[in-house]
């Protein structure tokens, strides 16, 4: 079977803060994937995210960025920071930090990390986010809601998006690029528990429509572009596609000062069938033109590339009110992303074309979805 992008490279899981952007970088681990309610019978989409930022800086205490003492004298931002949150009626993110003092990171291969009760590696993650609304109000400085959300998972990756040469070995010792992405497991399994105030939902490998990738640099791309999902659904022949998963991402990647404008990678594995859709193998003759906007309600994505043989054209939409505004600083203490659209519950379409002829239409729902532009 022909692989393509579907390489498993663990390598790229382990923690990337080293030399210059253990002084100014971040590094972080996502795991989005939708639950069960135990009491209900109803569907969650969950996510999860351990976010490594300026460990050079670090001391006993996190130091946060927008906290407006940090703010005027400066202070690089330096912390890990365990984001964990839910999509839906009330959508929530919820951010708990530590000092560097109290996390312990397994550098090389396998990573992991863990800090108190929150413990992340390639094949497991437990942990626990508490936040009062009193609390909530009183530190905007943590840029989250409240709530409580706690889980027990276990992790396999199984569909990886390896992109090639943006985050190989080299450009990674060089730090190439302002932002680099892996996908280990754009389709990824997970099992077991996860607890939203109070209520407990069950995780299972075969309906948790999992994703599973990981980010890493000096500062975020303008615009934010995401888009993946494995509950997918042939048209032409009405049946679920079970070893199949597609992932979108980029916007403007930067080479050092040099910035690629209006730059996605993409790739789909279709029933183990690899369409990919990278500007970085220029030999593939890759062209991409997307767009992507709000309505009062929504936020709509049209993404249309090909290369010198296929095509593939990518229409999501997600409603605002599923969604929230996700929130990061950038290693040099700045919120930049002040309107980036996060959500779980997308659905839309995907044509797949092969040397000009449509190979399937493609159905596709529980999308994760990513959208934001500086402002």
């Amino acid at each position: 079977m022909r692989k393509g992008f579907n390489r498993h490279d663990i390598s790229r899981d382990a923690c990337q803060l080293t030399g210059g952007q253990a002084r100014r970088g971040y590094d972080w681990w996502w795991h989005s994937f939708t639950a069960v309610s135990e009491t209900t019978g109803e569907e969650r989409a969950f996510f999860l995210e351990f976010f490594l930022c300026n460990p050079a800086h670090g001391g006993k205490a996190p130091v946060l960025g927008q906290l407006p003492q940090n703010r005027a004298r400066g202070a690089a931002p330096s912390y890990l920071m365990v984001k964990a949150g839910t999509w839906g009626k009330d959508a929530v993110q919820l951010h708990r930090f530590f000092g560097w003092d109290a996390v312990t990171v397994a550098p090389g291969t396998p990573f992991s990390v863990s800090a108190a009760d929150c413990y992340l590696d390639e094949r497991h993650t437990r942990g626990s986010v508490r936040i009062s609304p009193r609390d909530a109000a009183a530190h905007p400085e943590w840029m989250c809601g409240a709530g409580t959300l706690s889980w027990n998972l276990q992790i396999r990756k199984r569909t990886a998006f390896n992109v090639g040469y943006g985050a190989g070995a080299l450009f990674r010792r060089l730090q190439a690029f302002e932002m680099f992405w892996h996908a280990e497991g754009m389709q990824t399994y997970y099992k077991g528990t996860v607890t939203f105030n109070g209520e407990r939902f069950r995780v299972l490998p075969g309906r948790c429509f999992g994703y599973a990738d990981k980010n890493w640099g000096k500062d975020f791309t303008s615009p934010w572009v995401w888009l993946s999902s494995c509950d997918l659904t042939s048209v032409r022949t009405g049946k679920r596609l079970r070893n199949s998963v597609f992932d979108i991402g980029g916007g403007c990647p930067k080479v050092g000062p040099v910035a690629l404008k209006r730059k996605l990678l993409s790739a789909f594995w279709y029933e183990g069938r690899p369409f990919e859709f990278n500007f970085s193998k220029f030999w593939t003759g890759t062209r991409t033109r997307f767009d992507c906007r709000e309505t009062d309600t929504q936020v709509l994505w049209h993404v249309d590339q090909r290369t010198w043989t296929d095509r593939m054209v990518t229409d999501i939409v997600c409603d605002k009110k599923d969604m929230l505004l996700i929130n990061y600083e950038a290693p040099d203490g700045a919120k930049r992303h002040n309107r980036l659209w996060n959500g779980g519950n997308g659905r839309g379409t995907v044509k797949l074309y092969h040397r000009g002829r449509l190979v399937d239409e493609i159905r596709c729902a529980h999308a994760g979805c990513e959208y934001g532009e500086y402002c």
